[in-house]
């Protein structure tokens, strides 16, 4: 949201009161963490008794929920009406900071993070990591904004205008602006698929279906962090409008409608670190089973298709050797104009029982869509509405649409019991022989409804996704043998990342939408996201075989890998007989890399770590990958390239050292860019200097022993030991000690 009219003026109809100077601190216990500051704030600088008239104030609370974790509460009425924060897992009962207050300067201090608040004017609260500051809120940066109903403001309106949702505008605000120093860049805010350093950008986080080239996101997050080694969590479910270096060029601005903001800086000083502790926090990734990084085949969207159809891929597929492990039934299994209900369409699978139990014993596990919708004409429909299940409008009335699906309701996730009847439906289908669900949507989500729990709607907007995927989840966790849970999800927002497994959206088949794909993933990871997948080839359209090979090479490499798309088959003999190959090969390299790939998934699940890694979390002090968002870490040890063009020719950076092609063995020194020509069956994989990889012995299947027959591959570049971790999908583990120095046979 913007107010300001340049440097000096405010919009026309913006007021705005800051926080002039901390007129006094004290220390309470009265604080969300348990001991803390309490600052008040006035707008003005106070001079003389006489000041203190009329005169509002902002109240700000400092403490701490976690250790490196500073909590701050802005607030102008503090009796004022707040929709809460997101669930934090992590917190620390009784908070974990200590305070010190004095006359000159009070602080709160918690691991390598240190709040300090000056006493008296003006303003001045400044972050510090392991004791070097690292940002600040000054001169007018805690506002409380007031806007008339004719201002002129830039409102940050976005997400599906044609259906009515647009993001609320208030009439009150509170905005922080926390510094930005010289060469200082910002990751992250969810999804987001232009550049992947948000400097200069507008971000609006409100959820909404608006497919991969467009400003709009499915997965909003209110979290950044920098390279200046911390992050913030702006800890508000509703509409949160960022300015990254945007309206006040040097700050990060962040306003909530209201009359209290929270937000929390996370200590560094490394992006690793930074993770770590926001997933602490926020809530970390399970173990995903072993199955679910294979190869997942899809019907597609509105292709036609029957048993006989899918058998018959599943049958081709394995006669050219290209494992599958997962096959995708979308939107119509179920009849038409009936989504959801939950139901086989009888006319094209009358025996679906006994079609799961067939798919089964061709070694598949089976995904089934669903969303959060029941159309009219579904018998569940008029079930749900006489059950209270469905969200109502103000007068009482069902809350309905056409967009999508005709007369469509909307279940009610804060009503435990409209919870328990959508999971009994899904617990149906799991023991009808379904393995795990597609939760598609969830971002259409109305703000002029009434929740059963009395929820602020916006609040609402873009956390119903996190009710939603939860209700599934537990589904999974409560039927399935343990680490056997899996999703794929396309909403989310903070927290979201403790139920994988997500993927990109609605992309176009094109090399531009690969690259918007990448950067969507990119930034998703930076935001807390372990696992991350997408539609290998795109999904509106058909890609020409050049994309569709190119994006194969992508798409397996990474933690989870599906051929999807709109009105056309993805299978790849349905483009050239190369593509075959290329699945081949690049399939199997990947159950190849089982060991590798799934112990990342183990260290996620303990340490929030993503398994892709935009290169600066992995080299944080090489100033040359700032900007990268073309190529990735896959772990520690994999650098990715995908090659986005026609010719195959690709144009990447390699840190220093030496590393070593994973395809061919060649050796190349880094510390410099390079540009490489690359057939269908190649791109660089390049194995970082010294990394020892453990190679698994099958590349039929993900889900094998990968203690038997493994191999220490041991790559040139580096001397010592490296410790190496294997753990197999039952939970055996074995640790390796390697010496790098030691000649090779």
């Amino acid at each position: 949201m913007k107010f300001t009219d340049g440097f000096w003026q405010l919009r026309p109809g913006v007021s705005a009161l800051y926080a002039q100077e901390a007129y006094d601190i004290e220390q309470s216990a009265d604080t969300p963490d348990g001991p803390g500051l309490v600052i008040t704030a006035p707008t003005a600088v106070i001079a003389s008794r006489g000041d203190v008239l009329n005169r509002p104030v902002l109240t700000t609370t400092l403490s701490s929920p976690a250790e490196g974790v500073v909590r701050v509460r802005i607030a102008h009425h503090t009796g004022g009406t707040w929709h809460g924060g997101f669930p934090l897992p992590g917190a620390v009962p009784g908070g974990a900071g200590t305070t010190v207050v004095s006359d000159a300067e009070s602080t709160v201090e918690t691991g390598a993070l240190t709040a300090r608040v000056s006493a008296g004017a003006p303003w001045s609260l400044s972050f510090e990591v392991d004791g070097r500051r690292v940002t600040g809120s000054g001169h007018k940066a805690e506002g409380y904004i007031r806007l008339t109903p004719d201002a002129q403001v830039d409102t940050g309106i976005v997400g599906n205008a044609r259906a009515g949702q647009l993001s609320p505008t208030a009439s009150a605000y509170v905005h922080e602006q926390l510094e930005l120093g010289v060469g200082e860049l910002v990751y992250g805010l969810g999804e987001r698929f232009g550049p992947l350093v948000k400097n200069g950008q507008t971000v609006d986080i409100w959820n909404a279906d608006g497919g991969t080239s467009s400003e709009q996101a499915y997965k909003n997050v209110p979290f950044y962090l920098t390279n200046r080694g911390y992050g913030v969590l702006v800890n508000d479910p509703g509409h949160v409008s960022f300015e990254v270096g945007a309206e006040a060029v040097e700050r990060v601005q962040f306003s909530v409608p209201g009359e209290v903001l929270e937000y929390f800086v996370i200590a560094g000083p490394t992006p690793k670190d930074v993770l770590r502790r926001y997933t602490a926090l926020t809530g970390r990734p399970p173990i995903v089973p072993a199955w679910s990084y294979g190869l997942w085949l899809s019907t597609s969207f509105t292709t036609d298709y029957d048993e006989a159809t899918i058998t018959s891929f599943i049958d081709e597929m394995a006669r050219r050797e290209l494992p599958v492990s997962v096959f995708h039934f979308d939107c119509f299994w179920m009849r038409e104009f009936n989504w959801c209900d939950f139901e086989w369409d009888p006319r094209v699978f009358p025996d679906p029982t006994n079609m799961l139990a067939r798919l089964h014993a061709k070694d598949l596990r089976v995904c089934v869509w669903i969303n959060p919708y029941i159309a009219q004409r579904s018998p569940l429909f008029r079930e749900a509405a006489d059950g209270g299940y469905l969200v109502r409008r103000a007068d009482g009335s069902v809350w309905q649409w056409d967009l999508w699906q005709a007369g469509m309701g909307l279940v009610d996730f804060t009503n435990p019991d409209a919870t328990a009847w959508y999971q009994g439906k899904l617990h149906a289908l799991l023991e009808q022989g379904v393995d795990c669900f597609k939760t598609d949507f969830g971002e259409r989500i109305p703000t002029d409804v009434v929740w059963a729990d009395g929820s602020d709607p916006h609040r609402m907007h873009n956390f119903y996704t996190e009710l939603y995927n939860r209700a599934v989840h537990d589904v999974l966790v409560e039927s399935r043998a343990e680490n056997d849970a899996v999703l794929f999800a396309r909403s989310a927002t903070a927290g979201g990342q403790s139920m994988p497994v997500h993927w990109g959206g609605d992309s176009t088949s094109t090399f531009t939408s690969m690259a918007e794909t990448l950067r969507g993933g990119l930034s998703l990871a930076m935001s807390g996201f372990a696992y991350w997948s997408h539609d290998i080839g795109g999904f509106e359209g058909t890609p020409d075989a050049a994309v569709y090979k190119r994006w194969t090479a992508f798409g397996l490499l990474g933690s989870h890998s599906r051929f999807h798309g709109s009105g056309s088959y993805r299978v790849p003999w349905a483009f050239d007989e190369e593509a075959v190959e290329v699945t081949r090969l690049f399939t199997r390299l990947k159950m190849r890399l089982m060991p590798y790939l799934y112990q990342l998934g183990v260290e996620a699940a303990r340490t929030g770590i993503p398994l892709m890694r935009p290169m600066q979390v992995e080299f944080p002090d090489d100033p040359a990958v700032a900007y990268l968002d073309r190529q990735y870490m896959l772990g520690p040890s994999l650098l990715v390239a995908p090659v986005m063009s026609a010719d195959g020719e690709v144009e990447f950076y390699l840190p220093d050292g030496e590393w070593t092609s994973l395809l061919s063995g060649e050796r190349v020194s880094g510390g410099r860019w390079r540009r490489e020509t690359h057939g269908f069956d190649s791109l660089p994989l390049y194995v970082r200097p010294g990394a020892v990889l453990p190679w698994g012995a099958r590349e039929d299947r993900p889900d094998y022993d990968y203690l038997d027959g493994l191999e220490l591959r041991v790559f040139a570049g580096g001397s010592g030991t490296r410790e190496v971790v294997v753990t197999a999908p039952d939970g055996r583990r074995q640790t390796f000690e390697v010496d790098l120095d030691a000649p090779t046979p």
